[in-house]
């Protein structure tokens, strides 16, 4: 049995996954917002429940809003910044009394999309994260890639190209990717001209509704995100781009997303499937579950 854990900013959800894949329970608690130590103690507090429950001690892997440095172990990148810095790996298997396995959230929701979810059928695997930020993963044959400095895949923080509006990131640079096409970044763009405009989810039911102002908003949303995916197909080539986050949910980058991208890729030639995500808001959770690979639990198992 694997759990599960994915360290939101504002909610932790942690699963127990059978062998199969199914989830065998499911707890989702509040974040703590105020210290890191906090943080510690709902999670092992959460691997403590679901084990008593379950009647056995499972493996644990953690999704989390940043990674952890290759050279010393400290958490970077986290837009929940109070976990910049801290040696979260090294203290919660202090805490557990084991190893774990932790991965940046997005890695997570690459791999479960690329095992068993809507890029199962593809050898390389973008995961796509549009939401609260912009994030990606990268899987070949079901192995993540996290590259040499733990940040393959972090297309959000690449400058947009074309786009110079001095947008401010959270990372200290301007006009990343995420600025512009993250929930925010959108939001900004579309009250240009839908100013009482409230959210995203409004904005893409006025367009299903026929607004031709909101549908004009969305088709340049649209050609901003082939802008920014061309250069990382120009780069990967992945067999299947699989999108997740709130932001996945417009329907047109479905619809439009195929037609854009052959114009600005090499070679104008794309047959690179572009698919919502399978498991949803799930598919986070369930990939942190899965950075423990069934061999890994089977071997140890036997011994």
């Amino acid at each position: 049995m694997r759990i599960g854990i994915d360290l939101g900013g504002t909610k932790i959800e942690a699963i127990i996954m059978a062998a199969d894949g199914s989830i065998v329970l499911r707890r989702r608690i509040l974040s703590p917002s105020n210290s890191y130590a906090s943080i510690l103690s709902a999670i092992v507090g959460l691997v403590a429940d679901l084990e008593l429950e379950a009647g056995l001690q499972c493996s644990v892997g953690i999704g989390t809003p940043g990674a952890a440095s290759l050279s010393g172990g400290l958490m970077k990148n986290c837009n929940s910044t109070q976990l910049n810095g801290q040696p979260l790996k090294q203290d919660l298997e202090l805490r557990l009394g084991r190893e774990i396995r932790i991965a940046n959230d997005a890695n997570c929701f690459a791999l479960s999309e690329a095992i068993d979810g809507a890029a199962a059928h593809g050898n390389v695997v973008f995961g796509v994260i549009l939401g609260t930020g912009v994030g990606g993963g990268l899987v070949v044959d079901r192995k993540l890639l996290v590259g040499g400095n733990a940040i393959a895949g972090e297309w959000g923080h690449v400058t947009m190209p074309d786009l110079h509006e001095n947008r401010p990131c959270y990372c200290g640079k301007f006009d990343c990717v995420e600025t512009y096409l993250c929930g925010a970044g959108l939001l900004q763009s579309a009250r240009r001209g839908l100013p009482e405009l409230k959210d995203c989810t409004e904005l893409n039911q006025l367009a299903l509704a026929g607004s031709s102002i909101a549908q004009n908003i969305l088709v340049k949303y649209c050609e901003q995100l082939a802008a920014a995916l061309t250069t990382l197909v120009n780069i990967v080539d992945p067999d299947v781009i699989v999108l997740g986050g709130g932001l996945s949910n417009i329907a047109a980058l479905y619809t439009q997303l195929p037609n854009l991208m052959p114009r600005s890729v090499f070679g104008s030639e794309f047959q690179t499937d572009i698919v919502p995500a399978r498991f949803g808001d799930s598919s986070g959770v369930r990939g942190a579950a899965r950075l423990w690979p069934s061999e890994v639990l089977a071997n140890e198992q036997s011994c």
